[in-house]
């Protein structure tokens, strides 16, 4: 069971790649930022799926800091793909909207604007390795909407 938690935390292993991590782990949403954006679902579909798998993410995380003996270890990337998801979506899947939310992401990840920092700070488990970056992610949605 513990190989399964540290494929899907890693992204597939993306997040044991030395250098950014959490940049390329943000990239494997965009595949399915696409294919969400191209199967016309509804919206409250989208966003029920979305929370389900932040929500599924957050033990994996937990479990998966446990395994590698740092909460919120650089190569756990679960949580880059579900922030990444929410700045995506619902938005037309171009290559201009999806770069907005791909930056967007990156930076608001980076910077943890109120409250992503407080709680990265203060959630020290599955949940705080996950929250920052939903925060995140609608920051970045945000500004996807305000830009296209």
């Amino acid at each position: 069971m513990d190989r399964v938690v540290l494929f899907l935390a890693s992204g597939a292993h993306v997040g044991h790649v030395p250098v950014a991590p959490g940049t390329l782990g943000s990239l494997l949403a965009l595949p399915l930022l696409v294919g969400i954006g191209y199967a016309g679902l509804p919206a409250w579909l989208v966003v029920a799926g979305i929370a389900l798998a932040s929500l599924g993410a957050m033990p994996i995380c937990a479990r998966a800091g446990r395994i590698y003996g740092q909460v919120d270890s650089p190569r756990i990337v679960l949580d880059e793909v579900c922030g990444m998801l929410i700045a995506g979506a619902l938005v037309p899947p171009t290559v201009r909207s999806l770069a907005i939310a791909f930056a967007a992401f990156r930076f608001f990840d980076v910077v943890k604007v109120f409250p992503a920092g407080y709680l990265d700070r203060h959630l020290k488990n599955g949940i705080g390795v996950v929250a920052d970056d939903l925060v995140a992610g609608i920051y970045a949605q945000l500004v996807v909407r305000l830009l296209t």
